[in-house]
């Protein structure tokens, strides 16, 4: 189908300290298991973008290269202005071309879905988030807690064995 990756990753890249979990969540755990453990191949934004690259350019590329674009939505991505361009790219190439379908990962209670773009209150209707609990951070490694099997079962089927 000429993608690269299974997925790419959309994540609120401010760094305060709820990011702080959010970005060990991004660059840690979500490779040694969707990768290392489930044989996925993950774009992750400042591990698998070159520096000096055009952001903009290279995020719409990758994100065209992906099976699937998964948002994990926290209260910083939400106001975050920053982010809403990469969100923007993503959300059209979701819903327009209706060639890559989106995971919402909710990382922290997010409650009324209002401050939303609208075209993710439309995919949180259609699909629903799943949701990352406080109990998920005590064994956050394993691939066969809820948590995972939801997120492996809206992934691409990997080729590769696992």
């Amino acid at each position: 189908d000429g993608k690269i990756y299974d997925a790419y990753i959309i994540y609120p890249k401010n760094h305060t300290s709820e990011a702080n979990f959010v970005e060990y969540f991004v660059y840690q755990i979500m490779p040694d298991i969707l990768e290392n453990k489930c044989g996925y191949k993950l774009c992750i934004y400042g591990r698998d973008t070159y520096p000096g690259e055009d952001a903009a350019s290279a995020t719409e590329k990758r994100m065209q290269k992906s099976r699937r674009l998964i948002i994990l939505l926290t209260h910083q991505l939400i106001n975050s202005k920053e982010e809403a361009y990469e969100q923007h790219i993503a959300l059209y190439n979701a819903l327009i071309q209706n060639d890559t379908k989106v995971i919402l990962l909710e990382m922290e209670k997010i409650g009324t879905y209002g401050k939303l773009q609208e075209s993710l209150r439309f995919i949180i209707k259609q699909q629903g988030t799943i949701k990352w609990k406080e109990e998920h951070t005590v064994h956050p490694q394993s691939p066969n807690s809820k948590f995972w099997k939801q997120v492996r079962y809206h992934m691409p089927l990997t080729r590769r064995s696992s």
